[in-house]
């Protein structure tokens, strides 16, 4: 059952923006730790960025001053801001974190991802 769902990716012009969302299923209670990872065609999956329950964010060196991850607790959502894209940020984008459920545990979940294309 999937229990992250990503949406918001396409094909933008380098330089452009787009703003990618992932949102928990229904029976999920919490979000804890959060983060974005992508995985370029031939290449490992990498952390993007993260953020923590509290606030704290993390990025990678390659995309800081340009993305921007964020949260909403209420609507169990996590955001990924992307300006100044370049083609080298063409990659599946993957969502990821440690869920809380209902009845008080947790596990860690991705979500099945969504495709950025940066070309002109």
């Amino acid at each position: 059952q999937v229990q992250l769902v990503e949406s918001g990716g396409g094909l933008v012009q380098p330089g452009g923006s787009l703003r990618l969302s992932c949102v928990a299923s229904a029976r999920i209670f919490s979000l804890y730790s959060m983060g974005w990872y992508r995985q370029a065609p031939g290449k490992q999956r990498e952390l993007v960025a993260s953020i923590t329950s509290g606030g704290s964010t993390n990025y990678a060196d390659s995309v800081k001053g340009r993305f921007t991850i964020s949260r909403d607790n209420a609507k169990k959502m996590v955001y990924l801001q992307m300006n100044s894209l370049k083609v080298e940020d063409t990659a599946v984008y993957y969502c990821n974190g440690r869920l809380g459920t209902i009845e008080g545990g947790s596990f860690g979940s991705w979500g099945q991802g969504t495709q950025v294309t940066v070309s002109s």
